[in-house]
């Protein structure tokens, strides 16, 4: 049980950005960018650490060989190497400010989406999961 606590550490954290990065979506007092600094932009960083938070997630879902079908069902996806490639563009230095690592991933059309509803379902399976744990730990006492 001590690792679904420390892959659901790592949701949290990702869905932490996710948040900040929502939040600076409906900012409307912010000037939204439309050229290359977006990504030095809060909601470039937020965004871009989000993305790179939940790959770790997907690390640890594999690692520790768990299941759920909706959830592989979206790990089936040609999108899971895009962001681990985003990823890797995240956390080790590139020399090219638009590296192909994030272009690609930001090129393909089905991300946005795809991205929102791994984080989502991600989010599902650990309350279902931490709820049903607690269920367990309330009925032995």
């Amino acid at each position: 049980m001590d690792q679904i606590f420390t892959i659901h550490r790592y949701w949290m954290w990702a869905n932490a950005m996710r948040t900040h990065f929502d939040k600076c979506l409906t900012d409307k007092s912010r000037d939204k960018k439309q050229d290359i600094s977006w990504f030095a932009d809060y909601e470039g960083v937020f965004l871009s650490h989000w993305y790179a938070a939940l790959f770790v997630v997907i690390e640890g879902w594999h690692k520790m060989k768990l299941k759920d079908q909706v959830i592989d069902d979206l790990l089936s996806s040609s999108n899971v190497d895009l962001l681990r490639r985003f990823r890797n563009g995240v956390c080790h230095f590139q020399p090219n400010y638009l590296d192909d690592r994030f272009i690609a991933f930001m090129a393909e059309p089905t991300t946005v989406a795809w991205v929102r509803k791994l984080n989502t379902e991600f989010g599902r399976y650990f309350l279902q999961t931490l709820a049903s744990e607690s269920d367990n730990v309330s009925h032995k006492q």
